[in-house]
């Protein structure tokens, strides 16, 4: 017999040889049918694997991120198998499951794969998935798997074979496919019951523009038909917010090919729209104790590889900058970090004089591969709402937790208000990939969790996703249709001061080094920006909108209350503007409700006798008639209301 423990720490015996599948079983058959894979002893397993040693297991099933995960990895060797009976001249490379869906990078050599033919790979992929195939894996030899795939005549399998140890390759066999595959499988394909085949992309073989250009298919699938038709539906409307759209719409940025890719040129409302989220947090900063410094756009070459950034990251920065100095060479600035440790390094300090918080809008510049450019979210030049907080080991705690409560009141203010923290720890198993003492990471990973946990904050612990120089705490934000982003992060960070030999001096009159912690609210402010409109479909928060009022004319004659009207609220610093265009009142209306304008004044001859003003909201209609006065009150009023102040 075999003892088998369950997450909630309950111990049930089994049979030597009992399957995933059968210990499922003897939970219940509504767990049986619905269970996709499982984790045993940290190590995945499929639903067939049989177990023969003592051990913890975990079951997941569609509404777990691991239970998706196998879903779609088992649909993308679907994919790969309805892909290979159509096009039998195609070579297959990787195909992952993804955060939603899955794809799979194939070289169809001369012929070009178009949207059309998606339709016909997908009623393949169907017409397989109902055999019900079973997913079965099987351990091969080195020479097995490259005989394998030198007979198939696929040089990709090939390479990626050739960089991996014997006796640790596996097949996945369905049907008559067979796929490369480490494992995590549904039971068998039957499971799958809808598929969409989204977009056809370009990707480079191994993400190097040197190599080939291959097709990218991205897919998505579910084991209901319902979940397939909510989830198209929530694309269509993805796409009336896709910020790209809305920013050109909107009149917020824009791109030129001339000035570069990657490189957003802000509009003025654009512009109007980004001080005022820069003012929002600077005015919740000086309240914090934060100072504002300015770093310049490029530094040395020396001060990143001090950093330690250069040999991590190097290969994503611009090309170096040579100056007519022999030896010299300057970076774009591809962090702010560094900056601030040499300004931290001006004059010495005392404990007393601690914590020191640093802040900065730093723009910063990373070389993105081309393809991986879209729109605001992933650029070459961005800002960071970026500070750095140099504290004693004593004052560390507390000042992570003020951070916490920072980004906070940033998500509370913006309307984001479903989110997950994430406490993003070291990989055990690759601890090479980091830098500095493991007993400082061992304080900070713990110091971390406990701030979470005194935070009451909803977390989840993710092995791996820490940066090369300290763990974090990240904030995983769901939007308004349910689709999930990274906004904010705090690092802790004992390495930086190590490299940089930042002091100060102790109560024992003896030098100590201070602990550093990174901190980015927004994360970029470009980044921000497109994930706040797609979330807020454009309508922003009334204190953070472009123009909060749009006063309308009803004809010429009352051109001249308007005026009045306007500078009324100009001086009461509401942002107006004024529509006197020679058109009907209901297309002024109109056009005013696709420019997502909060309030609109309407002005005719009526409102001029009185002084009053005929208000309409935006997506509701009709509010009544106003004094000016009581109108700039109620707007004040909301306003105030809307945006709470930090530390209040």
């Amino acid at each position: 017999m075999i003892q088998i423990k369950f997450p909630d720490t309950s111990v049930r015996s089994y049979e030597t040889g009992t399957t995933v599948i059968e210990i499922a079983k003897n939970i219940s058959e509504g767990l049986a049918r619905n269970v996709l894979s499982a984790i045993f002893n940290e190590k995945v397993v499929e639903a067939s694997t049989p177990l023969f040693e003592d051990g913890k297991i975990e079951l997941f099933t569609w509404n777990d991120n691991q239970g998706k995960s196998a879903f779609w990895h088992s649909s993308a060797h679907l994919l790969a198998q309805a892909i290979l009976s159509l096009y039998p001249k195609a070579k297959l490379t990787i195909g992952p499951a993804i955060e939603n869906g899955f794809y799979y990078d194939v070289d169809f050599g001369e012929h070009s794969i178009t949207e059309k033919e998606l339709k016909g790979i997908e009623k393949k992929f169907l017409e397989f998935a109902r055999h019900k195939f079973e997913f079965k894996m099987r351990s091969v030899s080195k020479q097995e798997a490259l005989d394998f795939y030198i007979k198939e005549e696929n040089p990709y399998k090939i390479e990626l074979i050739e960089n991996l140890d014997d006796r640790t390759i596996t097949f996945c066999d369905h049907a008559d496919f067979t796929d490369l595959c480490r494992g995590g499988h549904i039971p068998h394909t039957g499971y799958i019951k809808a598929v969409k085949l989204l977009n056809v992309a370009g990707a480079y073989w191994r993400g190097d523009e040197k190599n080939k250009q291959l097709t990218r298919i991205y897919g998505i699938s579910f084991p209901k038909k319902k979940e397939l038709t909510e989830f198209l539906e929530m694309l269509e409307e993805a796409k009336k917010r896709d910020h790209r759209k809305m920013g050109k719409d909107l009149e917020l940025f824009t791109f030129s090919q001339k000035v570069g890719q990657g490189l957003p040129l802000w509009l003025p409302k654009g512009t109007a729209l980004r001080e005022r989220l820069e003012n929002f947090l600077k005015a919740a900063q000086k309240k914090a104790g934060y100072e504002q410094v300015i770093s310049p756009h490029i530094g040395n070459k020396e001060l990143y590889i001090t950093s330690g950034h250069y040999d991590k990251y190097g290969e994503d920065s611009f090309q170096p900058i040579e100056t007519p100095a022999e030896g010299e060479t300057f970076l774009l600035k591809p962090m702010n970090c560094p900056h601030h440790c040499e300004i931290y390094k001006t004059r010495p300090w005392s404990y007393k004089e601690l914590p020191k918080r640093y802040a900065e809008f730093g723009t910063v510049y990373r070389y993105e591969q081309s393809g991986e450019l879209h729109g605001l979210t992933r650029v070459r030049g961005f800002t960071q709402d970026d500070a750095h907080i140099f504290c004693t080991p004593n004052q560390l705690d507390q000042e992570f937790k003020n951070v916490i409560d920072l980004v906070l009141y940033v998500f509370e203010s913006l309307g984001f208000d479903n989110f997950k923290a994430q406490v993003s720890i070291r990989d055990t198993k690759k601890l090479k990939k980091y830098i500095g003492d493991p007993k400082n990471w061992e304080k900070a990973e713990q110091g971390i969790i406990d701030a979470a946990k005194e935070k009451k904050l909803d977390f989840v612990i993710e092995e791996g996703e820490a940066a090369f120089y300290g763990p974090k705490l990240d904030f995983m934000v769901k939007d308004a249709l349910g689709r999930k982003w990274q906004l904010g992060t705090i690092q802790v960070d004992y390495n930086l001061p190590e490299r940089f030999e930042l002091t100060y001096k102790g109560s024992d009159n003896k030098l100590h080094r201070p602990i550093m912690i990174h901190r980015a609210p927004f994360g970029s402010l470009e980044r921000f920006v497109a994930i706040l409109l797609e979330h807020t479909a454009g309508n922003f928060p009334l204190w953070l909108s472009p123009i909060q009022v749009n006063l309308l004319t009803v004809s010429e004659k009352h051109e001249k209350y308007a005026q009045k009207v306007l500078k009324f609220l100009e001086n009461n610093e509401i942002r107006a503007s004024l529509d006197n265009r020679n058109e009907t009142i209901g297309k002024k209306i109109r056009d005013s409700e696709l420019s997502k304008v909060p309030f609109m004044l309407i002005l005719g001859e009526k409102e001029a006798e009185v002084g009053n003003v005929s208000v309409r909201k935006h997506q509701e209609g009709d509010v009544g008639t106003l004094s000016t006065e009581v109108f700039v009150k109620k707007i004040k009023k909301e306003i105030s209301g809307s945006i709470s102040k930090f530390g209040n």
